[in-house]
């Protein structure tokens, strides 16, 4: 079977570690200090459920509450990763801004999306919690996952996670009731 491919936009407030987590997912490496994304694409083969997939992963600039959504970012794209930083309410609040921008321009009431609070490394200096980032990911009703960048906590996971629900919408995934995941 042809690798499906498929294209994801990792999106949210500026250095939040957008692009640390397409990085390290992509080449396996912390890039700690860059300069801040025009706009950059990656691709990785990797294998979900037996399947082979071609990602392009859109790794885009820092959005704020002002930036108007880009229309390239609802055309082609089949999930995406909203990404806050733990460290930074305002960054939680912007990703909800961008999510609510996201089903204007696609006219749709669900995409698929994975919600990642990132640099749980920095736990100490941890501004949104575990509870709101799920609370948040629910009412969307998409994927939540924290994750680190610099330990590679879980980045992997993200994109897959991705995956499978990118599959589940359109309708390719029989959900099996006895997997529950929390």
């Amino acid at each position: 079977m042809p690798p499906k491919a498929r294209k994801i936009a990792i999106m949210g407030y500026r250095s939040v570690g957008k692009s640390s987590l397409s990085i390290q997912f992509v080449e396996g490496q912390f890039v700690d200090s860059y300069d801040p994304t025009i706009e950059n694409t990656f691709t990785k083969s990797t294998r979900v459920n037996s399947q082979d997939y071609e990602v392009k992963l859109v790794d885009t600039a820092g959005q704020d509450e002002y930036s108007i959504f880009p229309t390239q970012y609802s055309m082609d794209i089949h999930g995406y990763v909203l990404v806050y930083s733990i460290t930074s309410l305002k960054s939680f609040e912007v990703v909800q801004v961008i999510y609510d921008k996201l089903l204007d321009i696609t006219g749709k009431v669900h995409v698929p999306m994975v919600l990642v609070g990132n640099k749980t490394d920095l736990f100490q200096d941890r501004m949104v919690t575990k509870e709101q980032g799920k609370q948040l990911a629910d009412r969307w009703h998409a994927a939540f996952l924290e994750t680190s960048a610099k330990q590679n906590e879980a980045v992997a996971d993200i994109f897959h996670t991705l995956l499978i629900e990118i599959e589940k919408a359109d309708g390719n995934v029989q959900e099996k009731p006895s997997c529950i995941l929390s």
